[in-house]
């Protein structure tokens, strides 16, 4: 039968989500715990790889297995086998036809910055600090030109193996709640660092060092080496990866 998952994990300690063999990732620790429950080796497959140091509380993953076990008792044996910066939320029994990737028509991400003027001892590993005044409604009023479908060549990274950078934004928001600001995309896929990338491009903007238009004109160049830096990773959260109804799947 087919199994998916929601999982959550703190990504501070992991060099991103896929095995890498030598280094400490979600995907082998999340397939050991799995292979003690149904007591047979298991191979997950995730919607969205997430690099080191990102975090997610809303990934979907999915395997396969012949073990019968309930939902209840695969998310509590794979919790109890899991160190505590993972988490299954939930899991069900799902079609042949579903695949946690290839099933998905949408992801959403939250990039998370601390603007204040010192430091956070809590925050340092969950969201990026940038010490200087930041105006979100400028950054808000520039991200607004990304939205809709367009070549995000100039948003994605150098050593990007995506067949075409062609994306549809849905929605692209900046908002505040005190110290803190949060940039939330939702888009029907992403390309390698591209949140990353757009990020970079609106801190600038929000900084003052570059116009509200610069991140129209970044995109039309489609060209990465004229673009902005890459933000950290530390302030990047997958949220929700959408599916069509029919599956009836949620986020943690």
């Amino acid at each position: 039968m087919k199994i998916a998952m929601g999982v959550e994990y703190d990504g501070s300690a992991f060099h991103g989500w896929q095995f890498q063999g030598d280094v400490r990732s979600v995907q082998e620790l999340l397939q050991l715990a799995l292979s003690k429950v149904a007591d047979h080796d298991i191979s997950v497959h995730c919607a969205g790889r997430t690099d080191s140091g990102v975090h997610a509380n809303g990934q979907v993953v999915h395997f396969e297995t012949h073990a019968q076990r309930s939902g209840r008792s695969w998310v509590l044996g794979s919790n109890a086998n899991l160190s505590d910066d993972i988490s299954v939320c939930w899991a069900r029994e799902m079609p042949d036809a579903f695949h946690a990737r290839f099933s998905a028509v949408g992801r959403r991400y939250r990039y998370l910055i601390l603007n204040r003027a010192s430091r956070s001892a809590l925050w340092r590993n969950r969201a990026v600090w940038v010490h200087q005044p930041l105006d979100e409604v400028r950054m808000h009023h520039a991200a607004q030109a990304l939205v809709g479908s367009h070549d995000f060549s100039s948003y994605r990274a150098l050593g990007c193996q995506a067949k075409h950078p062609v994306r549809t934004i849905h929605s692209l928001n900046v908002r505040r709640e005190g110290e803190m600001i949060a940039i939330e995309v939702h888009a029907n896929a992403f390309l390698y660092h591209m949140v990353r990338n757009i990020t970079g491009v609106l801190l600038a903007i929000g900084k003052g060092e570059q116009t509200e238009s610069w991140a129209e004109e970044v995109l039309a160049l489609r060209d990465r080496t004229l673009g902005g830096v890459t933000a950290p990773p530390q302030g990047l959260y997958l949220t929700k990866v959408d599916y069509p109804a029919e599956f009836g799947l949620r986020a943690c």
